[in-house]
């Protein structure tokens, strides 16, 4: 499919493609020239969002995070504006003008809202005013208020008509949002734009200020009950601390706890002397004999029992001094009575009589005073060990009263937080609402001047539309076209070779004997010409052959004008031709000539078959027509014959035979044809069923002479 083709085919309709744009343009240009001015009415908002001067008392504002709010929050306002309730006030606020003002109204007045009675004006506006006071929508299921809401659709003020012509958006990356409307009236446009900025930002304050004191008075409420539970919590742990005598717990434990330490401590110090006290006492006893022994212990046995009865006075001063924390007043009587048992042990060593141990008086004394010092330390652990007994049973008794009062506090701790983060964000919440982020119209519309008139451009654009479809359709058409229109399509989709072509000659019987005069149309000569071409080709492919035969695909391609116009023109060059009718089923070319001699005669092998013909006496074999073929008139080997007879009479055989659909009729000359021509109309398209056929010439091999493109509409100049 060729682009040049598709030129063609714009060339060939170049007259509507010129003059159905002209229409169109005229059409527009009635229609347009009627149309209203149009005013644009503009106003803008500010909306504090991106303006830092309002932002002054905002705490921790993160610049990132608001560049990532500000699209959402400018679309969330936009949207309010766009909500039905906001439009239903600019349409009431409308309505209500006309209503007021019958002679001034903002639009022409319909034919319903021009035929209402003064009562049902006036019951009308009361609704309107009702509706527009308390932010209502029309209830449509209501009979009167659907009436009224039909009104609107008339005077073109309802949500739907508005939002055509109305334009929100916001100014580039601006903190303004630009309001604006398009209509007829200046008026009316201003009025909208106004009506519309107005009543959105009295509508989004009431919200935002309702949503701030609800806001505040629920956390001044929670405040009030994180408040209350604090105090319980601490009261609950006054009480308990009180009811349990507990003062300070952590100072009482360690207390305790240190005085532990140190009797423990010295308790280890007391069994570590006594494990050294009697160690020593054991060797020193292993030093004396039995008879010694026994001699020291008759001498000294009365100042040893001094020594008792002052060491158990020493054991229980030194109980008391244990038990009362080490009390200083207990130290004089401690000193004195240890002061007392040195003495005794010093007497007992002086009344010490000799005797032949006298060498071993240094050891008795160490070994008194050994004894007595383990005596001490023995009575000091049974002190210890009962203080210590004490001391643990006070600190198991702090440790239930420190858990509880842990877990009061673990409760007051959480109270706490939980009561200051409230507070802090009731104190944030209550400065914000002081000192929140107002909507301001910054720019009231007004009335303007009329834009400029786009007529010209509706007037242009339905012209481009208008070409714009027409070159759509046309290139449909020929995207979609199959038909095959020039010699080398036919050439390319059949990929057989071409013989030549021959232009459409208009006419119902064509005369072939004015065809070669020189007088004759241009069609008729060019005609003519095209004709001699294929006859030269033909010659190029007979190559001394002389049988013919001319079939095609289908029906009416002009076979039968062709094989009759190539067969005169053959004659016009001084040859014997001879022109057989081999279509028995459409014999036109026997109806047309009425020849004296048919071929159902001549090709019949009967032995009284004498039928001869001259090439002085006839050039045309008819036939009878009828349900019959050639094999079925004569058998293969005489109709050769008699074909043989015909190419010694005659320099040119055509036959012109059935189209190629009605199968063996047509195949069956072919077979005593030496080359087969085949006829295609042109702008035609190939079939499936053709496709068949087509195969079949391809199986001819060099039998196939070419096609002829017959009835073409090309510019045949090119």
């Amino acid at each position: 499919m060729e682009i040049t083709n598709f030129f063609k085919l714009l060339k060939k309709y170049r007259l509507i493609l010129i003059f159905l744009p002209l229409a169109t343009i005229v059409v527009s240009f009635y229609f347009v020239k009627k149309l209203p001015d149009n005013y644009v009415s503009h106003a803008q908002i500010a909306t504090g969002i991106i303006d830092a001067s309002r932002h002054l008392l905002d705490k921790d504002a993160n610049t990132n995070v608001q560049e990532q709010q500000v699209l959402s929050e400018f679309s969330n306002l936009m949207a309010i504006m766009k909500l039905k309730k906001m439009v239903n006030q600019v349409s009431y606020s409308l309505i209500i003008h006309d209503l007021k003002n019958p002679n001034a109204p903002f639009r022409k007045p319909s034919k319903q809202l021009a035929e209402m009675h003064e009562y049902e004006r006036e019951q009308a506006l009361k609704v309107f005013q009702y509706k527009f006071d308390h932010l209502e929508a029309l209830l449509l299921y209501n009979k009167q208020e659907s009436i009224l809401n039909e009104l609107l659709r008339s005077m073109k003020y309802d949500d739907v008509s508005l939002r055509k012509e109305l334009l929100i958006f916001r100014d580039d990356e601006s903190d303004f949002i630009s309001v604006s409307f398009d209509s007829e009236n200046p008026q009316l446009s201003a009025t909208v734009v106004n009506v519309l900025c107005t009543q959105f930002i009295s509508y989004y304050t009431q919200t935002v200020k309702k949503n701030e004191s609800n806001a505040v008075a629920f956390l001044s409420e929670l405040l009030d009950q994180k408040r209350n539970a604090l105090n319980n919590k601490t009261t609950q742990l006054q009480k308990y601390k009180i009811d349990n005598g507990i003062l300070n717990l952590d100072e009482q434990s360690k207390a305790i706890f240190s005085q532990i330490l140190v009797y423990n401590d010295k308790k280890q110090e007391a069994e570590k002397n006594i494990a050294s006290f009697e160690g020593a006492l054991k060797t020193i006893n292993g030093k004396f004999e039995p008879s010694d022994r026994k001699y020291l212990e008759s001498t000294i046995s009365k100042y040893n029992q001094a020594i008792t009865s002052t060491q158990d006075e020493l054991h229980n001063i030194q109980n008391r001094y244990i038990r009362s924390n080490y009390d200083p007043k207990y130290k004089p009587a401690l000193d004195s009575v240890q002061k007392a048992l040195a003495s005794e042990i010093n007497q007992s060593s002086d009344k010490y009589i000799s005797s032949p141990l006298v060498a071993k008086d240094d050891l008795v004394k160490q070994k008194l005073t050994l004894e007595v010092s383990r005596d001490l330390a023995k009575y000091s652990i049974q002190s210890i060990n009962s203080e210590l007994s004490d001391l643990n049973t006070k600190f198991a008794r702090l440790v239930p009263f420190d858990a509880k009062v842990k877990t009061y506090d673990f409760d007051i701790d959480i109270a706490s937080k939980e009561y200051l983060e409230v507070l802090n964000k009731y104190n944030e919440t209550n400065l914000k609402s002081n000192f929140s982020i107002k909507l301001i119209q910054v720019e009231i519309a007004a009335p303007e001047a009329p834009e400029p008139s786009k007529k010209m451009l509706l007037i242009g654009l339905s012209a481009v539309a208008v070409l714009f479809v027409c070159l759509f359709v046309l290139f449909l058409l020929f995207y979609l076209d199959d038909t095959i229109k020039e010699p080398a399509e036919l050439v390319n989709k059949t990929q057989l070779p071409l013989l030549g072509y021959l232009n459409r000659v208009h006419g119902s019987n064509l005369d072939l004997r004015k065809l070669w005069e020189v007088e004759n149309r241009d069609k008729m000569r060019q005609y003519k010409e095209l004709l001699r071409s294929i006859r030269f080709e033909i010659d190029q492919e007979l190559r001394g052959e002389k049988v013919i035969a001319v079939t095609s695909m289908g029906a009416h391609d002009g076979k039968t004008v062709f094989a009759t116009s190539l067969a005169y023109s053959y004659s016009m060059i001084n040859k014997k031709v001879l022109l057989i009718d081999g279509n028995f089923d459409n014999p036109a070319l026997t109806q047309a000539t009425q020849p004296a001699l048919f071929l159902e005669e001549y090709f019949k092998n009967t032995p009284f078959n004498n039928v001869e013909i001259s090439s002085s006496t006839s050039n045309v074999l008819g036939n009878h027509a009828g349900d019959v073929t050639l094999l079925e008139i004569g058998d293969e080997i005489f109709i050769k014959s008699r074909f043989d007879n015909l190419r010694s009479k005659y320099d040119i055989i055509i036959i012109d035979t059935a189209p190629l659909s009605s199968l063996n009729k047509s195949k069956e000359w072919l077979l005593f044809a030496n080359k087969t021509i085949a006829v295609f109309e042109a702008n035609r398209s190939l079939t499936n069923a053709q496709k068949a056929h087509l195969a079949f010439l391809k199986n001819l091999g060099g039998k196939f002479g070419g096609w002829v493109l017959n009835k073409a509409t090309f510019d045949l100049k090119k």
